[in-house]
């Protein structure tokens, strides 16, 4: 098996049904690129150098940009790479790496939107109490707790799946390496990694879902009892840029993992795929810069500061 393991690579399946389309997909997907990296981290700047910004809402989100920085940026150079080369090959080291980095991303990034929903939750449901609530140290420790988190499945995941034998079929029908795909490869019993899969998608994926449900469910009935309209979309306003990051994540990745893909062409899966990972970083920064008020202004702020001579 040492031997074996040391030479073993994978060959990706996820654009073999485009093949004349591989320079366009490239062009499209650098962009892809280049945007997810620009926006996250016109985010994380200007939340650093902004005063009004520091405030717990804009510190999880700078972890959520740096997030989302590392999440793509797992995968798609190699996508880019294999857009280019005639054989979409990975090394075991290498794909098992990929798995370890991007498992854990998506990890932390579950547990953190739930700590974002908590924070939404206290600044409107509990106002008079956010502050001593949601103190430095509080949000210091949640960040890291959802980081301990994402680690810890991760190894789980990944060192689990390691050590199965992959003496069958070396191609992976995806754009990257990903637990359910390399678990079919295996020739030996994977009932173990699957219960362990189930379990964890229930403790760090579902449940987290329904602490987000039940927190905005409390928020709603909150500022539905506010009798002014205006104070109702101020409160509304602050919560609808994260609702959006939420929906956008959890569709994706229900869709990329909960698909009958034996019963469907290998390019919905490679939809599912870009979907979950590479447009949904690009979007997060988006949508907070578009629907957020206060981001806006204070890159209008940064931009003036920078360039006196430009009108914003």
């Amino acid at each position: 098996m040492g031997n074996q393991t040391a030479e073993l690579s994978f060959v990706f399946l996820g654009f073999s049904t485009f093949p004349e389309q591989h320079k366009l997909i490239f062009v499209v997907f650098l962009a892809v690129y280049l945007t997810a990296l620009v926006g996250n981290g016109l985010i994380l700047t200007v939340v650093w150098l902004d005063s009004g910004l520091q405030t717990p809402m804009y510190y999880f989100l700078q972890h959520l940009s740096f997030l989302d920085i590392c999440y793509i940026s797992v995968t798609l150079p190699q996508m880019l790479k294999n857009l280019l080369e005639e054989e979409k090959a990975i090394s075991f080291p290498a794909c098992f790496a990929q798995l370890y980095f991007l498992i854990t991303f998506v990890g932390v990034e579950c547990i953190l939107l739930t700590v974002m929903a908590y924070d939404r939750y206290l600044a409107i449901c509990h106002p008079l109490r956010y502050a001593a609530l949601m103190g430095r140290r509080t949000c210091l420790w949640l960040a890291v707790a959802s980081w301990i988190c994402g680690v810890f499945n991760s190894a789980l995941h990944t060192g689990l799946t390691s050590v199965l034998p992959f003496c069958a079929s070396r191609h992976i029908a995806h754009l990257f390496c990903d637990v359910p795909q390399l678990l079919k490869l295996s020739c030996s019993d994977t009932s173990l990694n699957r219960v362990v899969l189930l379990a964890v998608t229930m403790l760090l994926g579902a449940s987290p879902f329904l602490c987000i449900v039940v927190s905005y469910g409390a928020i709603i009935r909150a500022v539905l009892q506010i009798r002014s309209a205006q104070a109702q979309r101020k409160a509304f306003s602050t919560c609808t840029s994260h609702l959006a990051v939420v929906t956008l994540f959890y569709t994706t990745c229900t869709f990329n993992y909960n698909q009958p893909s034996s019963r469907h062409p290998l390019y919905i899966d490679t939809l599912a795929s870009v979907l979950y990972n590479v447009v949904t970083p690009m979007l997060n920064p988006i949508i907070y810069c578009l629907r957020n008020k206060e981001v806006k202004a204070a890159l209008k702020h940064a931009i003036r500061l920078k360039y006196p001579s430009l009108k914003t």
